[in-house]
């Protein structure tokens, strides 16, 4: 397999030969006199799911099953820039998506999964979220937060809680040593680089004047895998102690690792929300955790069961989170996004 960096360059001098052509052709102003414009793009780590009121309400018509809601981070932030500088909103186009992988930014439509309310037929598929957000030279910011679900990580998480319950049973070889037709997870990281590349590029190119921040993903688990207790499904549930470390550093600290040096090379503003969470992770109890467990605290209207699974949270009283951040960790992603937005637009 080739280095990474290698890799890195050969699928970024292709995007950049691209960039370069669309370059030549002049680009009008960024932004409306009266306001600046802030796309958010991403997964359910930008989107909320279970974190304050879904966004649009249940029961409008406009509903999608993106599962946006009013505490996730972007709705944090824009509530902080209301006026920056005083006589000039920032506006907020979210169109973050639970579910959704890095294709879904620029590529391929998204059909939703939400499991609130879905109508009787299920959601219509939604496009590609740069088309969503409509960006264009007139657009300011595009913040986005992605990547997780083209692992997928959520199916790794599910895939070890199995493993977990079976002796003699290892996540990590699964996933090192896979069975025929799957995807060793140095395959699966280095895809998820070469389609970084791709959509920054093409997120550059449907909004040339923006500036562009990614967003990386919390500390989730904890920096010793021991401190979890496998009894508990408000922390990691089964998922064996050696895998949960296997998992924070040969998955999500290479994952994090990957979207902050493709980030790099194009000039883009990296937001490391991992560092400022170590300590805050899935087996924290509660009110030092910024991220739930398998099972654990989120609004009454979340529900309790996974379906086509035997995950039930409600026989402990809680809701199916499966390791997602909570409010306290949105304010603190939202700290640093706002940080970053407000650089950028000073640099304007």
């Amino acid at each position: 397999m080739r280095h990474p960096v290698s890799r890195l360059r050969t699928s970024a001098l292709a995007v950049g030969l691209a960039l370069a052509a669309a370059a030549l052709v002049p680009a009008g102003p960024a932004g409306a006199a009266d306001q600046y414009e802030w796309a958010a793009l991403g997964d359910s780590y930008t989107a909320g799911g279970f974190v304050g009121a879904p966004q649009p309400a249940l029961g409008d018509a406009s509903r999608d099953g993106c599962d946006r809601t009013s505490d996730a981070y972007p709705g944090v932030v824009e509530r902080e820039l209301a006026e920056f500088p005083p006589g000039k909103l920032v506006h907020l186009t979210n169109v973050s998506c639970g579910n959704a992988t890095i294709d879904n930014i620029a590529d391929t439509k998204q059909t939703p999964i939400s499991p609130v309310q879905p109508p009787a037929g299920g959601w219509t598929a939604v496009d590609p979220q740069i088309q969503r957000a409509g960006l264009n030279d007139q657009t300011d910011i595009v913040t986005i937060g992605v990547g997780g679900n083209s692992l997928p990580f959520g199916g790794m998480l599910l895939k070890c809680l199995e493993l977990g319950a079976t002796i003699g049973e290892s996540c990590r070889e699964h996933y090192t040593n896979p069975p025929a037709g799957e995807e060793s997870i140095q395959e699966k990281l280095a895809r998820v680089q070469d389609e970084y590349v791709t959509m920054l590029a093409k997120v550059h190119e449907a909004a040339p004047n923006a500036k562009v921040i990614t967003v990386g993903y919390p500390a989730v688990l904890p920096e010793d895998g021991s401190a979890c207790n496998r009894l508990s499904l408000t922390e990691l549930g089964s998922i064996k102690h050696a895998d949960i470390d296997w998992l924070r550093d040969s998955v999500l600290k290479p994952l994090n690792g990957t979207i902050r040096q493709v980030t790099s090379f194009f000039g883009d503003r990296y937001v490391d929300v991992y560092s400022s969470s170590v300590g805050h992770d899935a087996c924290q109890p509660a009110g030092t955790k910024w991220v739930e467990g398998v099972c654990g605290d989120a609004e009454d209207y979340w529900p309790s069961k996974l379906a086509g699974t035997v995950l039930n949270c409600g026989l402990i009283q809680k809701r199916v989170t499966l390791v997602h951040p909570n409010g306290a960790g949105h304010a603190n992603t939202a700290a640093h996004v706002e940080r970053a937005v407000r650089i950028a637009l000073l640099d304007r």
